[in-house]
C-alpha cells in the first residue's frame, strides 16, 4: 500500500512533559518504528507531522529573547519547526530501517501551502497560539504589534492568527517523485508553511494551516490507498469526556459528514481530522484511519481506531 501518516504534534510531546530533545527523540523513535516496520514489508510511507507545542516553544524563545534578538514571524517559526521534527524523524527512521535491513533513502521536504489571501479566516483569526499573557500585555500587544488576542478560559491571554485553508502544496510534485521512487519522505510538517500569491510573488502570512487537512492534499497528490492519522486518543468518540462517550469504530462518509454538520466533533482537535479523512476517501476511493500513535500496525490493519470508508 501507499500510506501518508500523519503524526500529531501532541503525541510527541506528551501532556506535562518538558518537550526536552531527549523526550521528542524518544517519542518519535517508538512513532516511526512501526512505519520502519510497514516499509520493511513493502508498503510505501510517506510521513507528515504536526508542529503546535514545537512551535508554541519557539514563540516562547522569541518572547523570552525578544530584547536581544528580533522577534521572528510566525511562517519562519513554522519553517524551523519543519527542519527540527522532520530532521527527528529522519534520523529515528533511518537508523531503524537500517536496523532492519532496508535500504531506502529518507528525505525531509521543506513544505509550503499556498493559501488564498481573501481566506474567510483572515477575517476571524481563531487559532491560538505561543504564550499566555496577561491583560495588561494582551493590551500592549494589541496596540503595539497589531495582534489580535483573546482570553483563554480560565487561563490568560493569547494570540490568536487565522487558519485558512490549504489550497495546494507548492512542494507536491517533487514529493511525488521522491516517493515513487522508493524514498521515504517527511514533508507537510505542521501543514506546511502558509504563503499567499502577491504582484511581486510569493509572501508568507501569519497564520497556521491545519495539518490534517494538509495531510489530505499530500495524499491525494501521491495517491496513496490509505491515510493514518495518528493522535494521543484512540479513535473518533461520540459524546468525549460524556457519560455516554462511544468509540466509533467505523463510519461511511455520508455518516461522518452527518456527525459534523451536528457538531459531534472538537472544532480545533478531531473535527480537522474526521474532514480530512472524509475528503480524502471521496477523492481517492482509498480508507482513512484515525488511532493512537502506539498503535499504527493495527490501525493499518483496520484493527483498532476509527476508519472512515466510501459510502
Amino acid at each position: 500500500m501507499k500510506i501518508v501518516a500523519a503524526l500529531g504534534g501532541n503525541a510527541i510531546i506528551r501532556y506535562r512533559e518538558k518537550g526536552t530533545a531527549a523526550e521528542q527523540l524518544s517519542h518519535i523513535d517508538a512513532a516511526v518504528a512501526p512505519l520502519a516496520r510497514m516499509i520493511a514489508v513493502g508498503h510505501k510511507v510517506l510521513i507528515t507531522h504536526g508542529n503546535g507545542p514545537q512551535v508554541g516553544d519557539i514563540l516562547l524563545q522569541n518572547e523570552c529573547a525578544k530584547d536581544a534578538v528580533p522577534r521572528m514571524p510566525l511562517d519562519v517559526c513554522g519553517a524551523e519547526s519543519q527542519g527540527m521534527i522532520g530532521y527527528m524523524i529522519q534520523q529515528c527512521m533511518q537508523n531503524r530501517l537500517e536496523a532492519l535491513g532496508v535500504e531506502a533513502p529518507v528525505v525531509g521536504v521543506l513544505t509550503r501551502a499556498r493559501v488564498d489571501g481573501a481566506d474567510p479566516a483572515f477575517a476571524t483569526p481563531s487559532k491560538a497560539i505561543g504564550p499566555y499573557y496577561t491583560h495588561a500585555e494582551a493590551e500592549s500587544l494589541g496596540k503595539y504589534e497589531g495582534w489580535p488576542i483573546r482570553e483563554e478560559k480560565g487561563r490568560k491571554w493569547r494570540r490568536v492568527v487565522p487558519s485558512p485553508e490549504p489550497l495546494e502544496i507548492l512542494e507536491a510534485d517533487p514529493v511525488k517523485v521522491l516517493f515513487e521512487s522508493g524514498a521515504v519522505v517527511i514533508a507537510g510538517g505542521g501543514g506546511g508553511v502558509p504563503v499567499i500569491k502577491t504582484a511581486t510573488g510569493l509572501r508568507g502570512v501569519e497564520a497556521v494551516v491545519d495539518k490534517d487537512l494538509a495531510a489530505e492534499r499530500l495524499a491525494s497528490t501521491v495517491g496513496a490507498d490509505l491515510l493514518l492519522m495518528l493522535t494521543d486518543v484512540e479513535g473518533v468518540y461520540l459524546d468525549y469526556g460524556g457519560a455516554d462517550e462511544e468509540l466509533i469504530r467505523s463510519m461511511d462518509t455520508c455518516k461522518a459528514r452527518a456527525f459534523l454538520a451536528r457538531g459531534e466533533f472538537g472544532t480545533g482537535t478531531m473535527a480537522p481530522k474526521v474532514e480530512a479523512a472524509v475528503r480524502f476517501v471521496e477523492k481517492s476511493g482509498g480508507i482513512a484511519v484515525i488511532s493512537h500513535l502506539d498503535a499504527a500496525e493495527d490501525a493499518a490493519a483496520g484493527l483498532v481506531g476509527t476508519q472512515v470508508i466510501p459510502a
